[in-house]
């Protein structure tokens, strides 16, 4: 036996580990560093009808924001690529702007912006992409077949249990990654945007009546688009038809704006109305749960804690956050933990998932391998409490998600997997072959070896 005075001390040196956590404290950047918001004042930055209208939709916006900020190399690159490459037409808020090369000083802030990994995926510029492969052959615009499942216009039935209801499709930011580039947004130059045709109202009410038709559904996301921007009396309105319906016992709220315009979450009138939804919620015994969408530590600010802290305060059962991971954003482990850390331990919002980018057109740059996320995973795992470390996964067309380690074959050589499931999605019920098929998901060609690109050139 060992005697407790031999007991080997603890390490003295904690950077000795692979990662060294070191709490960090929330920090608002200064927005008054941008010439275009010199003198904006504290009140005006807190107001959400403020921070709509002062979103940058397009170039010339930018410039009058940034003055001599920004170098002419990087316009060039950014309309080069709405011109030719961008999947989602630019909108981006104050909030997230500034969170945007936040310690960058003039001389250096062109490059330090370039760099930035927010900018990366909000405002994608033709240097981003992977110039021999931006697109794999495989990636299409709605890459998930949600609409191919819509039981109902919006109305996602993609598993048993979980339907998905996109009630708007429009975002209070959008991302370059998108996976509902195919409906979200602005047509760009690439991409004439779907829409949806019928009346919000109607649309509602074609969902709320196939849930009460539909027992075996006891989970819905209420999504877009953002439910961000759908006017609150509207949205508070579908949320108590769906807490009338008793088989229906959880409820998610999907809004990236609680990261990119948390002001729209702090408006009185949001406030206490999620207020009124979240106390008939725990009345009727349902689970009332925010979901949002942080990429990286820069975004968590005090003024998205505030948001989230509000909304448990209020009753929310839940706030947690679903990412994506993307080369050159948040695919290395520091930064995963980082972001993880800075979620959990400062904004009470729960790490939940993170989602391998989806394969739309112009993604390559962004996506990375399969064996890449599992050694992520494995490399975050330790660190956080066990319920709040993320799960990495891997959303699979016809499948759905799976953990990064569930494939059930892999062709390293070739970047093929392949993934089995254990239910059938809503366009396969009457399909005898669904729970017995392999269903392929493709590594970006450019983390291939030289025979993988060989063979994917001879296929192309």
């Amino acid at each position: 036996m060992t005697a407790l005075h031999d007991v080997v001390p603890a390490l003295e040196r904690p950077d000795l580990q692979p990662y060294t956590y070191r709490r960090r404290e929330l920090v608002e950047p200064d927005w008054r560093r941008f010439p275009g918001w010199r003198d904006v004042t504290e009140a005006q930055w807190r107001d959400a009808q403020w921070q709509r209208v002062n979103c940058v939709k397009n170039v010339k916006q930018l410039r009058a924001l940034m003055g001599d900020l920004l170098d002419e190399r990087f316009y060039d690159e950014l309309a080069a690529d709405q011109a030719d490459l961008a999947t989602m037409s630019m909108l981006t808020p104050p909030q997230m702007l500034n969170t945007m090369a936040p310690d960058a000083s003039p001389q250096e802030f062109t490059d330090a912006f370039l760099a930035d990994p927010i900018r990366r995926y909000m405002i994608p510029v033709r240097a981003d992409r992977d110039p021999e492969w931006p697109n794999h052959p495989h990636s299409s615009r709605d890459s998930l077949h949600e609409a191919e499942m819509w039981v109902v216009e919006g109305l996602t039935h993609r598993y048993p249990t979980k339907v998905l209801a996109e009630l708007v499709s429009t975002c209070p930011q959008y991302c370059g990654h998108c996976t509902r580039m195919d409906l979200v947004g602005n047509s760009t130059p690439q991409v004439d945007k779907h829409k949806l045709l019928l009346k919000p109202v109607d649309r509602q009410e074609q969902m709320i009546d196939y849930l009460k038709r539909t027992p075996g559904v006891r989970d819905v996301v209420v999504s877009g688009g953002d439910v961000a921007n759908v006017p609150w009396p509207q949205l508070e309105s579908f949320l108590m038809r769906l807490l009338d319906i008793e088989t229906v016992r959880d409820v998610r709220l999907a809004t990236k704006a609680l990261a990119g315009l948390p002001q729209h979450w702090l408006q009185p009138k949001v406030v206490e109305g999620l207020e009124r939804v979240a106390r008939t919620a725990a009345r009727r015994g349902v689970n009332l749960a925010i979901h949002t969408h942080v990429n990286h530590a820069q975004s968590v600010t005090p003024l998205v804690a505030e948001a989230a802290r509000t909304a448990l305060e209020v009753g929310v059962r839940d706030v947690r956050n679903q990412g994506v991971l993307m080369k050159g954003v948040n695919a290395t482990p520091d930064d995963l933990l980082d972001l993880c850390f800075a979620l959990q331990g400062e904004a009470n919002i729960l790490p939940y998932y993170f989602y391998m980018c989806d394969m739309i057109p112009n993604a390559e740059h962004w996506r990375v391998a399969v064996w890449e996320a599992q050694e992520l995973q494995h490399a975050i795992m330790g660190y956080l409490p066990g319920y709040a470390t993320p799960r990495i996964v891997c959303d699979v067309p016809y499948v759905g998600k799976r953990w990064v380690h569930q494939l059930a074959e892999y062709d390293r050589e070739l970047g093929i997997s392949y993934w089995t499931k254990n239910y059938r999605t809503g366009i396969e019920l009457e399909d005898p072959d669904a729970l017995d098929r392999r269903y392929p998901y493709y590594d970006p060609i450019s983390t291939l070896g030289d025979t993988g690109r060989r063979w994917w050139t001879e296929q192309a």
